[in-house]
């Protein structure tokens, strides 16, 4: 089965960046009838809040990314040290004892000279003895693993085609902090094993993390770590997906604020959101597709682009208008003005840029309006239309046949001195779906106002 995760740290806000994640993963996992898991990472306790995590299972709501299961790192913890455990007897962990300043000093030595600021592995030529008088110092340890230098790092990458990497061009990574706390690169592998997660879809910045860890799934496979019925027994397939770049094709610090919170405050809906992320980046036109299930089974690795994907708010106000026009009554009852039915939201919908603007033009057909000042002539005209106005099936057309009959305006002459007097305003929603709303008598009224 199809397994993914998206594995947020609950340590800020989810922004656009990280929906985008999200929403691949999960409609990677739909459109294969699959799983996908939302795991938090909140190995790290200082900080890491429970608000947070209650606001990114809020926002996946919203968005309607409903996940199969829940996994929490900090209740895992005897799954990374069982995994430390089976990686040390292996000899493919070991203690270091350089402060962060000490090592800070060691990568502007190599960048120095020209070479790639990578660990030394100085702690591997630390004697027991010297090692004992570390310890003794009270010089705290954290933890390495030591990759294979002689195995190269190859896959191949469902977007960015074969991958390689020499080893010994890589860090060997801090898997452990001093105090005891865990980094990423280990856990995240622990869980992806016993999750069974079987595609890890992700940013291209996490490319050399993926050279690392596939590594370390190596020695856990090797281990015998992997023992559960559940556990993944190979590795995941891997793809990275091109980061957001801003308009202005750099990278963008507004993109990072761009959340959910954001997104509501400008009425912008879920449906338009996912069906810009949906495609963005891809080679598949971004469009106000409104039915989910179309862009899942659209959904398509081989169409990402290798290029940086641009977010544009305004192709965002664009297609979110588009997904307006084309949300039905039901959907939105709950978010209209009172006394709006059926028959006003068809009639003020296209007229929309977000859902929040139907109590505006609601008030064209509630009142009051604010009419323009008429020309003599156009008084006349409007008397006419007061005079001719017959309520049916189709008054705005019975009228406007009428009135080009017996006054021979046509056009702009015929047609905008009756929605200025009707609506106060010389655009608006169409006329023939408007006016029954209106009513006869209001309708009658403001012909008569606007001709007085």
């Amino acid at each position: 089965m199809i397994t993914t995760r998206f594995a947020p740290s609950p340590t800020g806000r989810l922004h656009v960046g990280n929906i985008r994640t999200a929403l691949h993963n999960w409609m990677l996992a739909r459109q294969a009838g699959g799983r996908f898991i939302l795991r938090i990472d909140d190995t790290d306790a200082e900080r890491s809040r429970e608000d947070y995590v209650d606001a990114i299972r809020a926002d996946l709501t919203w968005l309607g990314l409903s996940w199969d299961a829940e996994e929490r790192q900090s209740a895992r913890l005897d799954r990374y040290e069982a995994a430390f455990a089976a990686l040390r007897a292996g000899g493919l962990i070991y203690p270091c004892y350089e402060s962060a300043q000490e090592l800070e000093v060691k990568r502007k030595i190599a960048l120095g000279r020209g070479l790639p600021p990578i660990y030394d592995r100085a702690a591997l030529k630390l004697t027991d003895a010297e090692r004992a008088a570390k310890e003794a110092e009270g010089t705290p340890a954290h933890w390495r693993f030591m990759l294979d230098h002689a195995e190269p790092i190859q896959w191949d990458d469902g977007i960015r085609g074969p991958q390689k990497f020499d080893a010994a061009q890589l860090s060997d990574p801090v898997i452990r902090r001093a105090d005891g706390s865990w980094l990423y690169m280990m856990p995240s592998a622990v869980d992806d094993i016993d999750m069974g997660v079987t595609q890890v879809l992700r940013g291209e910045d996490h490319v050399s993390n993926t050279a690392v860890q596939i590594q370390i799934f190596t020695a856990l496979f090797a281990a015998g770590f992997a023992a559960g019925e559940s556990a993944a027994k190979a590795l995941p397939a891997f793809a990275h997906e091109a980061l957001l770049v801003g308009r202005e094709g750099k990278l963008s610090k507004r993109l990072g604020s761009l959340g959910c919170d954001a997104f509501r405050e400008r009425g912008i809906e879920p449906e338009a959101i996912i069906a810009l992320l949906a495609r963005l980046g891809t080679s598949q036109p971004v469009e106000p597709i409104a039915d989910r299930a179309a862009l899942v089974a659209s959904f398509d690795l081989a169409t990402f682009g290798r290029a940086p994907a641009k977010f544009d708010e305004e192709d965002l106000e664009r297609i979110n208008a588009g997904i307006v026009h084309q949300l039905p009554f039901v959907a939105v009852a709950d978010r209209l003005p009172d006394g709006m039915d059926a028959a006003g939201w068809h009639a003020i919908r296209p007229n929309l840029a977000h859902i929040g603007e139907a109590a505006d033009w609601w008030r064209l057909v509630t009142g009051p309006i604010v009419q323009p000042a008429f020309s003599a002539d156009d008084k006349a005209f409007l008397a006419e239309a007061g005079r001719l106005l017959a309520w049916g099936d189709n008054p705005w057309g019975a009228l406007t046949t009428a009135l080009k009959e017996a006054t021979g305006r046509k056009g702009k002459g015929l047609f905008l001195p009756l929605r200025q007097a009707l609506t106060g305003m010389d655009h608006g929603p169409d006329m023939g779906e408007l006016l029954p709303l209106i009513g006869e008598e209001e309708a009658r009224a403001r012909l008569d106002q606007a001709a007085a």
